[in-house]
């Protein structure tokens, strides 16, 4: 099954059985619209959802106290890659950037996104040499994305004044 991860359970949430997410996700709200979740290859219908603070708050069936939430602590939430909601223009799924190439706009090859912080302006973590090199995807500083080409082009000015070297 071709998955996508949507966020990772974090602990359980009070004794009813709901499980605390961190979404991989720009709008936690996005969670409303699952039907049904995978937890370490272990397929859980939705009962319930809600969203606060950033998390989400799952109710699974087959869930039904603390106990069986906390065997489900540090496992990733995944869904079929075909009920994943459609994006707006200009946003993208973390999996979907993953281990693409960071190019400038003459075409050198800076290095391999590696790792995505969501915050404010998302943290581009790259891997260039042996070493890690962290950059906000701001506007200005990212170009253009192609995901057919797993290629990410940045102004190489503005990735030079804000990139973490």
């Amino acid at each position: 099954m071709n998955e996508l991860t949507v966020g990772v359970v974090l602990k359980p949430q009070g004794i009813r059985g709901e499980v605390k997410i961190k979404p991989f996700t720009d709008a936690p709200e996005t969670f409303f619209q699952f039907e049904r979740v995978f937890l370490g290859g272990a397929e859980y219908k939705v009962l319930s959802a809600r969203a606060a603070d950033g998390c989400v708050f799952l109710m699974l069936r087959g869930v039904p106290d603390r106990n069986a939430a906390e065997l489900l602590r540090g496992k990733e939430v995944t869904i079929p890659r075909d009920e994943a909601p459609a994006l707006p223009e200009g946003s993208y799924y973390i999996a979907d950037l993953l281990g693409s190439e960071i190019v400038t706009e003459a075409g050198e090859v800076l290095g391999i996104l590696k790792d995505v912080t969501q915050a404010a302006t998302d943290v581009y973590t790259m891997s260039a040499d042996g070493r890690e090199i962290l950059f906000p995807a701001a506007k200005g500083v990212v170009v253009s994305v192609d995901l057919e080409e797993k290629r990410i082009t940045v102004d190489k000015r503005r990735w030079l004044e804000v990139a973490v070297l």
